[in-house]
């Protein structure tokens, strides 16, 4: 047989497509980004999000319980367990939820409940200290509560705000966030980040090894965009805050590591340093899903947005409940970035540290549950003449089949987290070795 006809297998896919993916890296992030992915199949998994657009984009098991316009909405795009987090809301309180919008777009809510059961079955195994059947058991949680809320109405919810703090949550959850509320806040972030020159005056700690500093040039540059920034940003903001300093963020991120990023230090209000906040301003690419798309549809995509920091906005508003007040976007010489405040309270939930199976069950309904709330909050933004459409669609399309809802769910990312660790060990095995390890500093 000639060779070149057996060349369609799924390594040869696997590879082509994580080459394809990663070319526009210079080799120094190229290879902090594969050391990253090397890590393990579930860090690899948030590395290659191309990989599962390319291969569930089209799977027609989408529509049995969706596919139609009203189980459309704003999804989060790479919803996974590392991208829910603690951060603060309007109101100082800690919360937990949905933290990152990067990848977020217009479509299906499954490839959202997909990808995150996927996550779960990866976090499980990566844990190791649940069965088999505790993992199958945790991804059924998910989706029946996910189906539980997402069909769930009333007229009341319309002005109902729904996030987990300490207070709301149940275990383990609600002591991560107290810990959080004790452990974090706008000192100790700034403590990490910045420091004080002789002048009393805060910058940013140049010997940070995740920072530097920006060229005399480069720095102009940045701060001339910075200004048609203010016009892109939230209502009710002050247009004169002052930028106390600006540099390169570097090493954030696994599946987005490599991509152009700066922190930016302005001055709290009132003009107290001691209310110095950070924005994080990073480079919008698109979502990953962009790259399954049909020719057809990213021209619609096109059309629907003159650039990805409007998407970016635009998904952010949608799904959050309370959306970031600096939230904007500025334009450079190489892209679009988006604008955010750096949340004090940033942290994830580290899922190593679960052992009590009851208590991953309860994680497992509380990430479902979220990203529920988040999907059917987005809808409205898509059809404020029908608040309840989502829900209702989902609730016709599932009446009666919630078992067989929650099987295809388990079923998916069972079989799917498979496919990713044999994915895994064709990385390992072919572009991994390219990969420097990671400091312990990094």
């Amino acid at each position: 047989m000639d060779k070149e006809l057996t060349l369609h297998n799924r390594n040869q896919q696997v590879v082509r497509a994580i080459e394809a993916n990663n070319a526009e890296l210079d080799a120094d992030a190229r290879s902090r980004k594969f050391a990253a992915m090397a890590e393990s199949p579930y860090r690899f998994f948030r590395g290659t999000s191309h990989l599962f657009w390319q291969d569930m984009y089209n799977d027609w098991r989408f529509a049995l319980f969706g596919g139609v316009a009203g189980t459309q909405t704003w999804i989060q795009g790479d919803a996974h367990v590392y991208n829910f987090g603690a951060f603060a809301n309007h109101d100082g309180e800690v919360i937990y939820g949905l933290d990152d919008f990067d990848d977020a777009v217009v479509s299906d809510y499954q490839y959202d409940l997909w990808r995150l059961a996927i996550s779960l079955v990866l976090d499980t195994r990566e844990n190791g200290q649940f069965k088999t059947d505790h993992c199958r058991q945790a991804v059924v949680t998910l989706a029946s509560r996910y189906l539980e809320v997402a069909s769930c109405y009333q007229e009341q919810d319309l002005d109902q705000e729904v996030h987990f703090t300490a207070e709301t949550a149940t275990k383990p959850l609600d002591g991560f966030l107290k810990k959080v509320a004790r452990k974090k806040g706008r000192q100790r972030m700034l403590a990490k980040w910045t420091r004080f020159q002789k002048n009393g005056k805060r910058v940013f700690d140049a010997e940070n090894p995740k920072l530097k500093r920006l060229s005399p040039q480069a720095r102009k540059q940045f701060l001339a965009a910075f200004e048609d920034y203010r016009q892109t940003r939230g209502e009710g903001l002050e247009d004169d805050f002052t930028v106390k300093d600006v540099v390169r963020r570097l090493r954030a991120g696994t599946g987005s590591m490599g991509t152009p990023r700066y922190y930016v230090l302005v001055e709290g209000e009132g003009g107290d340093h001691e209310n110095d906040l950070i924005l994080d301003v990073k480079r919008q690419d698109g979502p990953a899903l962009l790259q399954a798309m049909t020719a057809v549809e990213q021209d619609a995509y096109a059309r629907a947005y003159p650039n990805e920091g409007v998407r970016h906005a635009k998904a952010f508003r949608a799904l959050a409940e309370h959306p970031d007040r600096y939230l904007g976007w500025l334009e450079m010489d190489d892209g679009v970035y988006s604008v955010r405040e750096r949340s004090p309270f940033k942290d994830d939930f580290d899922t190593t540290g679960l052992s009590k199976k009851k208590h991953y069950f309860r994680m497992a309904a509380q990430w479902g549950e979220i990203l529920a709330t988040e999907h059917k909050r987005a809808s409205r933004s898509l059809n404020p003449d029908q608040p309840f459409l989502f829900e209702q669609t989902l609730a016709a399309m599932t009446q009666d089949r919630e078992t067989e809802f929650a099987g295809l769910v388990t079923a998916i990312a069972v079989h799917y987290a498979e496919c990713v660790e044999r994915d895994y060990r064709t990385f390992m095995e072919t572009l991994a070795p390219l990969a420097e390890p990671i400091s312990a500093q990094d």
